[in-house]
This record gives structure tokens, sequence and C-alpha cells, in this order.
């Protein structure tokens, strides 16, 4: 990445810093023989974040298999990963919606975001479980450089931006390199390797526009993730014609490695994840019921072609 470009984000303030409690927590959890009544000490100084971590423990997308009451509770049973994604996702959600500035349509971005966060994570519950935590963090944060360099680069980004909305026109990763000398995924692998996020994460975000990469490690498998969830999430929010939605999800589906019934069965509870999952976070969404649409076309796809 250009060091002059890196240079001109960090004199804009527009990277989020990693707040000390989110600090102490990484410090704490990276101790394989770490105390839960450590962390619960370091997470209790935030009330809203034990409050978050309670209510997104007992959401349908993050659930257990029974009722959490209590943070010691939470942090047991959701483990030190899964809660880790929500700390970070709680937080880097917070700045980053303190920042978004500029031409950004910021309840676009945000219903993509959590959009594709979700599908990540339920794509992962098919094809990779073992990465499910990962993938949907990386799915919802792998759009924040387009925030970052919208705030950052302000009118020589503003092409770009401009674009990121529904029925916006289709730009490559070449196109931003020609305006800005970078691309937002460049700088979303930054922001998640300055906040300590795993290399593998940080080189799916690198990736997750590639869509000829080859599955070799966990990085390659969550690139394809959260490529895949992009795409569906994009035409999530476009409310295009049915037979283009069937198509994207068809492929998109075929990429990330699950079958098309798999992804009827998320595209059910996609929806209703993503607005309880902006209602812990605090981001307006606007209510749709697209997904459930898009569903039944898919449905109606498979019957034909099984004859069912």
């Amino acid at each position: 990445m250009n060091p002059n470009v890196v240079e001109a984000i960090r004199k804009s303030a527009a990277v989020p810093s990693m707040p000390q409690v989110v600090t102490r927590f990484l410090e704490v959890i990276q101790d394989p023989n770490f105390d839960y009544n450590s962390v619960v000490k370091v997470l209790s100084v935030d009330a809203g974040t034990v409050s978050e971590i309670l209510r997104l423990s007992n959401s349908a997308l993050f659930g257990v298999s029974r009722k959490v009451t209590s943070l010691k509770q939470a942090l047991t049973l959701l483990g030190p990963r899964r809660t880790r994604s929500l700390v970070l996702g709680r937080y880097l959600v917070e700045a980053i919606g303190d920042n978004c500035g500029g031409a950004l349509d910021t309840s676009y971005y945000w219903r993509r975001s959590l959009s594709a966060g979700v599908i990540a994570a339920r794509i992962s519950d098919k094809a990779c479980p073992r990465l499910r935590d990962e993938a949907f963090l990386t799915g919802l944060l792998a759009d924040i450089g387009v925030a970052i360099l919208s705030q950052a680069m302000g009118d020589k980004y503003e092409p770009i931006v401009s674009q990121y909305t529904p029925h916006g026109s289709p730009y490559t990763e070449q196109d931003e390199q020609k305006l800005v000398d970078t691309s937002h995924s460049e700088v979303s692998a930054m922001v998640l390797s300055e906040w300590g996020l795993p290399e593998a994460m940080c080189d799916a975000v690198k990736e997750s526009h590639n869509n000829e990469i080859d599955v070799t490690d966990n990085a390659s498998q969550m690139a394809r993730v959260v490529n895949a969830s992009d795409r569906i999430a994009k035409i999530l929010c476009e409310i295009p014609d049915v037979n283009t939605c069937v198509e994207t999800c068809a492929k998109a589906a075929a990429f990330s490695g699950v079958e098309l019934t798999d992804l009827v069965e998320i595209l059910d509870s996609v929806e209703s994840d993503v607005e309880e999952l902006a209602s812990v976070l605090k981001i307006d969404v606007i209510p749709s019921a697209v997904y459930e649409k898009i569903a039944h076309a898919i449905r109606e796809q498979l019957s034909v072609a099984t004859g069912s």
C-alpha cells in the first residue's frame, strides 16, 4: 500500500483508534490460561458493552442453547473467539458510525454491511463452521475502507462513493487505484490489522473481490464466503428484477460452496437477523421484505428444476 496514501489517511483521523477497554480485553484473552472473571472485570467498566453482549448472545444469529442472563455466562458459553467478534464489531461499528462523512449514503452502507456480515455467518454455518465468527466480522467490516476513504479523500474519492448506492454503476478496484492509489479492500485490511485481528481475516478482506481465488487456506475460504455474501447483500439492497436476483444468488452460492437450497434457508432469516443486529448496534436501517421475495423466487426455480 502506498505510504503516502497511508499517511494521508492517518492525518485525516478517519481510521478509528482502539478504545482502552478493547485493548485490555484483547490482552487478557490472548493468554491461553486467561480467567473469565478477568474478562468480566475488564468489560464491566462499559455498561453498554455488557448490555449489548447479552442481547447479541441471546439473538438468533449468535444465540446459544439456553437463555443467557449474566456476562460471565455469556462469555463462557460464547467462548473467546465469538466474544471477540461481538466486542470488536460493537466498537468498530460505533467508531465508523461517528466518522462516516462525505457523500456516503450511510443508510445503504450499513444495510449492505450488516447484510453481508449476517449472510457470511450463515453461509459459514453450512460451508465452514470453524470460520463462522471470523467470517461474520470480516463480512461486516469488509467495506469499512469505503467509509474511511470517503472521509479521508473527500472529492478525490467521490466518483466511487457516488456509485456506492442502490443501482450504482459497477466499479472495480482498478478504478479506485486510478483515483486514490489504493482500494477500499486494502484500507479495510489495514484497519483490521491495526485492531489486532487475525492475519487470515486481513488477507480475506484484501482478496474479497477476487472472483477467481482458489481455496488453499482459511483466508481464501473466508474470501470466497465474503465475496459471495457481498454479492448477495448488494442485490438485497437494490431490489433488482427476479431473474437477476436468482442468477446472482446461484453464482454466489456455488462460489461460496453452499447449495441453493441452503441459501433459501439463509435468506429466510436474514431480514430478522439484520433488524436485530441493527437494533443492538444502534444503526438505523430501512425495513425490507426483499429477502423473503428472493427466497420465494429461488424456491420456485428449484421446484421447476427438480420437477417437484
